[in-house]
């Protein structure tokens, strides 16, 4: 590879590694700032309220325009399931960063 190209390249590398990492930077920072409140959503779910909430909505009990994204099963669990992926990544990167 001549010069030109290696710097221009390297250069293409390092315009986006910046910004990703700039990105992931904020990104992480707000997830952070997030978590105690995702672990309340935890508990709600594990709650016998979120329970007898799932129920009622079941039941038809809840206003039709409620939103109540929250009362299905999968997308708690999907979201859980999410950040469980997010640990396990974390945990892979820091793995490899310690070779």
């Amino acid at each position: 590879m001549k010069q030109i190209e290696r710097i221009e390249q390297m250069e293409n590398i390092f315009d986006a590694s910046n910004a990703l990492t700039k990105s992931l930077l904020h990104a992480l920072y707000n997830y952070e700032e997030n978590m105690q409140e995702f672990s309340q959503l935890v508990s709600y779910y594990e709650s016998e309220e979120w329970r007898k909430d799932f129920e009622d909505d079941e039941k038809g009990l809840l206003p039709k325009e409620l939103k109540r994204g929250i009362l299905s099963e999968d997308g708690i669990y999907n979201l859980i399931e999410m950040n469980q992926e997010i640990y396990d990544l974390m945990g892979k990167i820091l793995e490899t960063k310690k070779d």
